[in-house]
């Protein structure tokens, strides 16, 4: 018989605002009114906190990332209030790794030391380029010195737990100048480095207008050359876009990928949880405009329970994004089904050589996170989508 056991808690809090939206994103943020609710929408969030604090059922967070939208926009006591309120209607792990998301702006800079001491305890600052005309180009209301200044500032803080962002594939990017970013980048010696390739994307200002992108040889020449920089630096890549030195891994982004439980709060945030009595795993998403939210938080709170089906896809989607994927454990753990009806599909991507061969791991070899669409079809296939 299959057995699953509740996976470990996070939380998700999301923040909607930017000064700007930028061309390329597609999330759920929005440009800055002339008056940000800030206030109001602290009361919802702790109203959604509230109404979803059931489905802890009994375990401590683990972890809690701010996310946006830019949340450093808001104040050190705005985040300290939430905290507080998960600590004491949840509960936080005595070592709960606590994230908030930053820009490089000059606002955002002068709160760095506050949001310390309100008990954030790592950063993820949107570096995005090193080079001036790229920030420009990207719609970015920082420029190159911002960037340092920004790291600088965070380690006066108090952070020496902190991720920077920076993209590849940029408008007429060179392999050159790629390189040049990521070595400067790697220079300020962050803990972790996101490093991930622009995408256009539907719903954004470049996908109306886009711009000139390097083409397919220029993108595979920087990343294969950017891995290299990468690993010569002592960073080690362990998700698709996610380098950490060791024992720097962005455990809440780890929980996600292993099929870990989170709630989600704010305007457009999701959740998943597994209910204890019956091992039934459920999405929850929240409202995505921010004035909605606030007028109507907690009452438009919507949970779908996630066929059995679909668990096969869902589960993988998640953990062969991992280079070490999984515990082959964690299959009938997380999900309460058998991995005995996966054999034949697991043979099959084996014999391909596009899974490793350890039949106590599920984990993509090299070549299978390269084909890693068709590795995913395979379970797509089973569940009949």
């Amino acid at each position: 018989m299959p057995y699953f056991a509740l996976p470990p808690l996070a939380l998700y809090v999301h923040i909607p605002w930017c000064v700007r939206k930028c061309p390329y994103c597609d999330f759920n943020s929005h440009a800055l009114p002339e008056t940000m609710p800030e206030q109001s929408y602290v009361s919802s969030l702790l109203a959604d906190l509230e109404h979803d604090a059931g489905a802890a059922q009994g375990r401590k967070l683990q972890s809690i990332f701010f996310g946006g939208g830019t949340p450093s926009l808001f104040t050190a006591n705005s985040i300290e209030a939430v905290l507080n309120a998960a600590d004491q209607r949840i509960g936080l792990a005595t070592d709960a790794e606590i994230t908030l998301e930053a820009n490089p702006g000059t606002v955002e800079q002068q709160r760095f030391a506050d949001f310390r001491r309100a008990g954030v305890n790592r950063l993820s600052i949107g570096i995005q380029s090193l080079h001036d005309h790229q920030l420009q180009a990207l719609g970015r209301i920082h420029s190159r010195e911002d960037a340092l200044r920004a790291v600088e500032t965070a380690r006066r803080a108090g952070f020496d737990n902190f991720n920077l962002d920076l993209m590849h594939g940029l408008p007429q990017q060179s392999l050159t100048e790629a390189l040049t970013d990521l070595t400067q980048l790697v220079a300020l010696g962050p803990a972790h480095i996101s490093w991930y390739q622009l995408t256009i994307e539907r719903n954004t200002a470049f996908y109306s207008n886009p711009p000139v992108l390097p083409n397919a040889d220029v993108l595979a020449d920087i990343e294969d050359a950017g891995e290299q920089l990468l690993r010569d630096a002592g960073y080690r890549q362990y998700e698709v876009s996610a380098y950490s030195r060791a024992g720097r891994r962005c455990r809440h982004n780890y929980n996600y990928w292993e099929f870990g439980d989170y709630l989600g709060i704010g305007a457009g945030a999701h959740g998943k949880i597994t209910q204890a009595d019956d091992g039934t795993i459920w999405r929850s998403h929240k409202t995505r405009l921010p004035a909605h939210y606030i007028a109507n938080t907690p009452l438009d709170n919507h949970w779908s329970r996630i066929p059995r089906a679909d668990l096969p896809l869902e589960f993988m989607m998640n953990c062969l994004r991992l280079n070490a994927g999984v515990p082959a454990e964690y299959y009938p753990s997380r999900t309460g089904l058998e991995l005995d009806a996966l054999t034949s599909c697991l043979n099959r991507l084996r014999d391909e050589q596009l899974l490793c061969q350890d039949p106590g791991r599920l984990a993509a070899t090299p070549r299978g996170r390269r084909f890693l669409n068709d590795v995913l079809a395979s379970f797509m296939e089973m569940s009949g989508s």
